[in-house]
């Protein structure tokens, strides 16, 4: 008669319910990223697909048996907005591979029918000792967010342009009657019209930046690329600027280091300029304090304005180059602002192949900081 060995027949059942367990763990996962409303598809360390949702085929298209096992970047092919293939480098994927973090973008996917799909997504990698052994990528159908951008931006740019036209007639006649041309104004009467002067000298500011959001948006500004003294537009832009610092008795300090000239668009860098010293010194409080500086780094120019004013929320900061947001901390303090200076700033700096970023604490100030190439070509203009 053979014995058993109770040792054995313990550690037999310990594996077994170790397996059972780890077999139910795994069911509730894969029942949970199943159940994900977005779509959602796993990769494992070679890119090969091991797990997509029905939301996922729904949007793209294709069956399950047709996408498991196979390689992401060939058959899910991400496209540009004129549905050609993107680089698999340039991929999000591909981007949180290399960095190890979370990315999220928007983009565009074929579908099986050949029609591109406009998404917006987040890749996060997962990690075992430091290294990614896989991804997730989450991500949404946003065709009705850009239907309703684009017929936002049309009606935008079609009132600006309508409303372009009898402001300036209303401006040259109150520009008259300010200079005595309808008679001699009362001191009540003067008051009144420069109070008019002024609104309509904020309408003339808000319709020319929502022109200007609408062309470059449109790509129909063009970028002439020529031999720039950045150090003299950044001067002219701080003389221009000197008397609404002196009325809130804004100290400002600069740094302007001696740089050649570099190969870039002279009106569009001095709307950087313009655009975030006029942000700086709206939003200081009077006998505040603002910093300038304008130097070399690596390759290209670095610019940096600092701030003593009122801050950004941390729980606002990711939508600080959005259009039309304001803070919730200003709102209060002023309400004439329009929320699209720093969207434009950011817009024009990617298409000049810059960069623009920011730190700060809310009732400690802010610094905005943008690079700019020396020199290069570019990209079309209006493509992100």
């Amino acid at each position: 008669m053979t014995s058993r060995n109770p040792g054995t027949i313990s550690a037999r059942k310990s594996s077994s319910a170790e397996a059972a367990m780890l077999e139910a763990e795994r069911a509730r996962a894969d029942a949970l990223f199943l159940s994900i409303g977005d779509g959602a598809i796993s990769t494992d360390s070679h890119g090969m697909i091991t797990r997509i949702n029905r939301a996922a085929l729904d949007m793209l298209g294709f069956s399950r048996e047709e996408l498991l096992g196979t390689w992401f970047p060939k058959s899910i092919v991400a496209v540009d907005e004129h549905n050609r293939p993107l680089d698999i480098a340039d991929r999000p994927i591909s981007q949180a591979f290399l960095s190890g973090r979370p990315v999220s973008a928007k983009s565009f996917y074929r579908r099986k029918d050949g029609m591109s799909l406009p998404i917006a997504l987040t890749v996060s990698p997962y990690m075992l000792e430091g290294r990614p052994v896989g991804a997730v990528q989450v991500f949404r159908d946003i065709t009705a967010e850009l239907e309703i951008d684009r017929a936002k931006d049309e009606f935008i740019s079609l009132a600006s342009h309508q409303l372009r036209t009898p402001l300036t007639i209303i401006r040259t006649y109150s520009e008259m009657l300010a200079n005595g041309f309808g008679g001699e104004l009362n001191e009540r009467q003067a008051a009144y019209v420069d109070a008019v002067n002024v609104s309509i000298v904020r309408m003339a500011t808000l319709i020319n930046s929502l022109l200007s959001v609408a062309r470059i948006e449109s790509g129909q500004v063009r970028i002439d690329r020529k031999k720039t003294d950045l150090v003299a537009i950044l001067q002219s832009v701080i003389d221009e600027m000197a008397p609404r610092l002196q009325e809130k008795s804004i100290r400002l300090k600069s740094s302007l280091d001696p740089l050649p000239p570099v190969v870039t668009d002279q009106v569009l860098a001095k709307e950087i300029f313009v655009n975030l010293l006029s942000n700086a010194i709206k939003y200081t409080p009077e006998n505040g304090t603002i910093k300038l500086q304008l130097g070399r780094q690596d390759k290209g120019i670095l610019f940096s304005i600092e701030d003593s004013g009122y801050g950004i929320p941390k729980t606002e900061q990711n939508k600080v180059f959005s259009k039309f947001y304001r803070g919730s901390n200003i709102l209060k303090k002023d309400t004439d602002g329009t929320g699209i200076g720093l969207y434009l700033v950011k817009r024009i700096i990617q298409n000049l192949d810059g960069d623009i970023w920011f730190k700060s604490r809310e009732h400690h100030g802010t610094t905005f900081y943008c690079t700019l190439p020396a020199g290069r070509t570019s990209r079309p203009a209006g493509v992100d």
